[in-house]
């Protein structure tokens, strides 16, 4: 019955999706682009914003101090709430939230990785629907009210939140993780300085990364929802990763890497904004809300012993996806090992574990719980899962 209704429901989904007016985020582009930010705003007609950041970004690494300094020149006010954190909670919206009011802003910066973009993306929520709390908006379309001027900075190249409609926000009630999908949240412009992403730590520059990649083959193994375009920016999104991931980790000064790799996080970001994520998401958001694993090693954990779960439901997918990188193998089966083999190599030569600790046996009923509460019936997965199922793949990552 679970399967049966899953499919129905996508079905009717993908009808209504032809109704949805999908766009992408205009993309200001290049190498000291942050600068120029504050007298864009002018221009639109912003005097005052809403910085949204962290504590590191923005007191630690002085990340932000260009920006300040180009808008103190065009009389652009940044208000800053850096309280963000690395899973960012429903208490951090209504601080935010608060200093927007309090301060009468017109606008919103998302300044760093997906904690940041998610954070303020649901600001802008409250803002314009001040009577609907964080929880009231889980789910699909629960916002519909267009939100102030909203720049998306990402500072990572992983989650791809800067084209997505979609943030993820933990209630400090019970650490139950929340998804909210509105078309209102994709931010209206994205600015993408590869000078930002220069100083990330090898393991973050990874693990975000393998974020990217999970995004595009989860949305390309996926059925149902997808138009040629989610394919093909798939397709390009796992290119530049396979040619560029490793020498970001391994040169993180390599700028032509470092913007190739923020362009392959904004394309899997927008292909999976439509085609949808599947049961490496469900978990791994999981996971992240009740241990506080970040969300980039949990995908870049959890990805490829889910297609191998998969099986030969994802074989034809997948060996399409080892085409494009010149993964090689003599029937669809082999190209679909061989690519998954390939994404076990590459986690292994960028020093990411093959399974996450601390997950306790008390826990995995809520886990399967909360998961399958996220994938099904949305999600259209190449093969349905039931609780066991989840089982069997919390039992394979388990340390």
């Amino acid at each position: 019955m679970g399967k049966a209704y899953a499919r129905t429901y996508q079905g009717a989904f993908k009808i209504g999706m032809n109704f949805i007016p999908w766009r992408m985020p205009e993309k200001i582009e290049g190498a000291g682009k942050i600068k120029e930010l504050p007298k864009f705003l002018k221009d639109q007609g912003v005097n005052k914003v809403l910085v949204v950041t962290d504590k590191v970004l923005n007191q630690d690494l002085h990340m932000l101090d260009s920006m300040y300094e180009a808008a103190k020149k065009c009389n652009l006010e940044c208000i800053v709430y850096d309280g963000v954190k690395p899973n960012p909670t429903d208490t951090s919206i209504e601080e935010g939230l608060k200093l927007y009011k309090d301060n009468n802003c017109e606008g919103i910066i998302a300044f760093g990785g997906g904690s940041p973009m998610d954070c303020a993306k649901v600001i802008g929520a409250r803002v314009v629907k001040p009577n609907k709390s964080v929880k009231k908006m889980k789910g699909l379309f629960k916002v519909l009210r267009k939100l102030p001027p909203f720049v998306a900075v990402p500072t990572t190249a992983g989650t791809g939140s800067e084209t997505t409609i979609a943030a993820v926000i933990t209630l400090e009630a019970d650490h139950h993780k929340v998804t909210i999908n509105d078309i209102s949240l994709m931010p209206k412009w994205a600015v993408f300085d590869p000078e930002l992403t220069v100083g990330l730590p090898p393991h973050i520059t990874s693990t975000t990364g393998m974020d990217a990649l999970c995004h595009a083959v989860e949305c390309y193994t996926n059925k149902t929802y997808n138009s040629k375009l989610e394919d093909k920016l798939s397709k390009d999104a796992v290119k530049l990763i396979n040619d560029n991931l490793y020498k970001c980790y391994s040169d993180g000064k390599n700028i032509k890497a470092r913007q190739n790799m923020q362009l392959a996080a904004f394309y899997a970001g927008r292909a999976f904004t439509r085609g949808c994520v599947g049961y490496v998401h469900a978990v791994g958001h999981t996971l992240s809300g009740l241990y506080g694993v970040p969300h980039g090693l949990t995908m870049s954990v959890i990805l490829p012993h889910v297609m191998r779960q998969f099986g030969s439901a994802v074989h034809k997918r997948l060996a399409e996806l080892a085409d494009v990188i010149g993964i090689e193998g003599r029937t669809d089966k082999q190209k679909s090992d061989n690519f998954i083999k390939w994404i076990d190599e590459l986690n292994a030569k960028m020093d990411i574990p093959n399974k996450i600790e601390g997950i306790k046996d008390k826990d995995i009923d809520q886990i399967v719980e909360w998961a399958s509460a996220e994938a099904n019936p949305l999600y259209p997965t190449p093969v349905y899962w039931g609780p066991e199922d989840f089982k069997k793949l919390i039992a394979s990552i388990r340390a």
